[in-house]
């Protein structure tokens, strides 16, 4: 199957789990050593899901990490098997976002990888297929999102024709924190002929609600 989809970069986007550093909402609620251990499993998990597509070249694996400085990254990097490793640095969830593409370009370009996919580390029910359809749909699309409960989305997949022509576009004029994220991404292309598709969705682990919600 592999041989007629295109290889992506996924990025995952990961917080380290230390002590009072993730999580701060659900750490109100079942304290800070367990929010913090519910974080390290998710991280893994989505390591683990990333690594079943890894093995049959159907996407490299970048992390992107914040909560550490460049050592201290690439020693967790290493400890969860994965090379290819950056900081997220500093501004908003869009800022650090359009900061990987950028880093990430030069790589993609050596690689003839054409298409990016970003997740997050806070989907316990990630499993290889979220990926594949991604992988999938993006042969037939321009953007590829998957909803959260919370208003946003759990996955971003990004073609190449966003990634050449419209960069800012998924990135800009969006409060990160609020329930709208989902739809003021679809609104900054409403002037642009794209194709769009979305995938199932999910529920964020964010607060102890989440939690409750997935039983």
């Amino acid at each position: 199957m592999q041989k007629y989809l295109d290889k992506a970069l996924l990025i995952i986007m990961a917080k380290w789990h230390g002590f009072g550093r993730c999580k701060t909402r659900l750490s109100r609620d079942i304290g800070k050593i367990n929010s913090a251990k519910i974080q390290s499993v998710m991280t893994n998990h989505t390591i683990s899901v990333a690594k079943s597509l890894q093995k049959i070249n159907l996407i490299d694996i970048s992390i992107a990490i914040s909560g550490l400085g460049k050592k201290n990254c690439r020693r967790w990097s290493k400890e969860l098997g994965i090379k290819k490793f950056n900081l997220q640095g500093e501004g908003c969830l869009g800022e650090k976002m359009k900061r990987q593409i950028i880093i990430n370009k030069k790589y993609c370009a050596q690689n003839k990888i054409k298409n990016i996919i970003f997740i997050g580390t806070d989907l316990p029910d990630l499993c290889h297929l979220d990926l594949i359809n991604t992988i999938k749909e993006l042969k037939q699309n321009d953007l590829i999102l998957g909803p959260s409960n919370d208003g946003g989305y759990w996955l971003i997949g990004l073609s190449a024709k966003i990634i050449s022509n419209y960069l800012n576009l998924p990135f800009i004029n969006i409060r990160w924190s609020k329930e709208n994220v989902l739809q003021k991404t679809i609104d900054n292309f409403s002037s642009v002929k794209l194709k769009y598709k979305y995938l199932d969705k999910k529920i964020d682990i964010d607060k102890i609600v989440d939690i409750e919600n997935r039983k």
